[in-house]
């Protein structure tokens, strides 16, 4: 086997995200397993090159994992020849710079979301790419994820029948930060460094919806702020700015209602952190991030509203476990090795910078939607 390299420059590592899904989980297990197996004989070999703004924290994180490249200085990295793919999973606020940077090198782009803070920087970004010609691509992780992959396997065999309404619920209670650590970093909570969870959540619900049932055609959405201070990581009170729930009404293509509750001020009363419910005239499916439960229109039960005496059937028992069938890898990590064999062999991908676009256009929208209190369309993008 012969091995080819690419070098990744993966700025923003430190991070939570950029260190444990794309660093450990993605690039490190693909070393960890040889490379990626190209085929005729060929294996490629990533090889990190980590970027940030602090010394010490790439320092430790270099030795850590047996790594030998790293640098706090972005523009020496993307002036190297040898540096193929520049990856960015920094706050939104500085990432629409450093990746026109990297654009203007000539390096191929793969990028967390949302790719920008609006919809006019973010079309642009994607239209630098393609006058470039370079390749490029947005992690859009949960259509990779187990539970969802067995909801596509549904779609695709025709068990719904006609789709008539998706329901979705997100979210888990983050801790103030008070008596408790918050699970989450403090900038989340701020809306002037880039916060709020319908920047983080819109984009990830458009891309759901649009691979598994149909474009977003109109939004709309309540928007607000539960729990309006917090602490910070060193203890200190601050006002949170950014909103922390959102309730979204999609619209989509075909004629199915889509509902999505997302907050990060609500406790956890089923399977998973997030779940989608699917209702279609054949029959019904209940998918989170790993598991997949259905229940077909022959075997639907018959209740009968009586408040009057206790229910006396067990609802959650009539629904059939959706069995693997395969084996599942990691989310992020599977996405990479489609984007590196894109860069490689030229493979079909299509999760690109306007596909980053379309999520943070339906972001900008359920904002609007919220402020103003009314119905948007949202209308197809292109360059």
């Amino acid at each position: 086997m012969s091995r080819r390299t690419v070098r990744i420059a993966m700025n923003g590592v430190t991070g939570r995200m950029g260190y444990r899904q794309h660093l450990v989980r993605s690039i490190l297990a693909i070393r960890d397993q040889g490379g990626l197996d190209l085929g005729d004989g060929q294996v490629l070999w990533p090889e990190p090159v980590l970027v940030g703004r602090r010394e010490h924290a790439l320092r430790e994180l270099a030795d850590r994992h047996g790594l030998t490249e790293w640098s706090t200085d972005l523009d020496a990295v993307l002036a190297d020849e040898t540096t193929d793919v520049y990856f960015d999973a920094q706050v939104t606020s500085a990432r629409v710079d450093a990746l026109t940077r990297a654009i203007a090198a000539g390096k191929h782009i793969y990028t967390e979301k949302p790719t920008a803070t609006d919809t006019v920087g973010a079309l642009e970004l994607a239209r630098l790419a393609q006058a470039a010609g370079i390749k490029h691509g947005v992690v859009q992780d949960k259509i990779f994820l187990p539970g969802l992959l067995k909801l596509k396997r549904l779609i695709d065999g025709g068990f719904f029948g006609e789709i008539l309404s998706v329901r979705g619920e997100f979210g888990y209670w983050v801790f103030e930060g008070d008596w408790q650590d918050a699970q989450r970093p403090s900038w989340n909570y701020r809306a002037e460094d880039g916060g709020g969870i319908v920047v983080d959540m819109f984009p990830h619900w458009e891309y759901v919806l649009h691979e598994l049932f149909g474009r977003v055609t109109s939004v709309s959405a309540h928007v607000t702020t539960h729990v309006p201070q917090r602490w910070d990581e060193n203890g200190k009170p601050y006002a949170a700015t950014a909103d922390d729930a959102a309730y979204g009404i999609f619209q989509l293509a075909g004629g199915a209602v889509a509902q999505i509750n997302s907050s990060w001020a609500v406790r956890v009363h089923r399977d998973e952190l997030v779940e989608f419910q699917v209702d279609g005239t054949h029959g019904s499916a209940v998918a989170g991030l790993r598991g997949c439960r259905v229940q077909h229109r022959s075997v639907t039960p018959k209740p009968v509203w009586n408040p009057d005496i206790p229910v006396t059937e067990a609802f959650r028992d009539q629904w059939q476990e959706v069995p693997d069938n395969t084996e599942f890898d990691n989310g992020f990590k599977a996405q990479w090795e489609l984007f590196l064999r894109h860069v490689a062999l030229d493979e079909p991908y299509h999760w690109d910078l306007l596909a980053g676009a379309r999520g943070v256009q339906l972001a900008e929208l359920g904002l609007k939607s919220s402020a103003e209190g009314r119905r948007y369309d949202v209308p197809e993008l292109s360059l």
